[in-house]
C-alpha cells in the first residue's frame, strides 16, 4: 500500500513563473522545473533566513524532507544558471495555506479535511481523513 499524500505547506504561488536567459529566444533553450514546494524551501531557507527546523515546521515537513527539498532546489537553480536554461516554477506537492487536499482523490478545496472529530468529508470521495 502506497504511503498517503501529504501535501507541503506553501504561503503564496510565485508571481513569475519563467526566468531564461536574455538574447535568446525561449524555444531554443532546455527547461529545468522547479517545483513550487521547491521555491517555498528556497524562499523561508534563504531569503528569510530561518533555521531548517523552522522552515520544516512551516512546511508541515520533517527536517530530512526540507533538507533533500533543499539539495534539488539549489541544484535546479545553478543548473540554470550555469548551463543557460530556462527556469520554469510549476507544480509539485503542494497545498496553500487554508487550502486542504484529499488524501484519496487528491482534490484542492477550501476548509474541508480537517483533522478531528468536526472535520468534514471529502466533497468529491466522501474520504474522511
Amino acid at each position: 500500500m502506497p504511503r498517503p499524500f501529504k501535501p507541503r505547506k506553501v504561503s503564496a504561488m510565485p508571481r513569475y513563473t519563467y526566468f531564461k536567459p536574455t538574447g535568446v529566444p525561449i524555444t531554443l533553450l532546455d527547461e529545468v522545473v522547479l517545483t513550487v514546494d521547491e521555491l517555498e524551501a528556497l524562499r523561508l531557507k534563504d531569503i528569510e533566513k530561518l533555521e531548517q527546523n523552522e522552515c520544516a515546521a512551516r512546511m508541515d515537513v520533517a527536517q530530512s524532507t526540507l533538507q533533500r527539498i533543499l539539495v534539488s532546489a539549489h541544484e535546479k537553480v545553478a543548473r540554470a544558471i550555469v548551463e543557460g536554461k530556462v527556469l520554469r516554477i510549476h507544480g509539485g506537492p503542494y497545498a496553500l495555506e487554508g487550502e486542504r487536499i484529499c488524501g484519496r482523490c487528491r482534490r484542492r478545496r477550501l476548509g474541508f479535511n480537517v483533522p478531528g472529530p468536526t472535520g468534514e468529508d471529502c466533497p468529491d470521495c466522501g474520504d474522511k481523513k
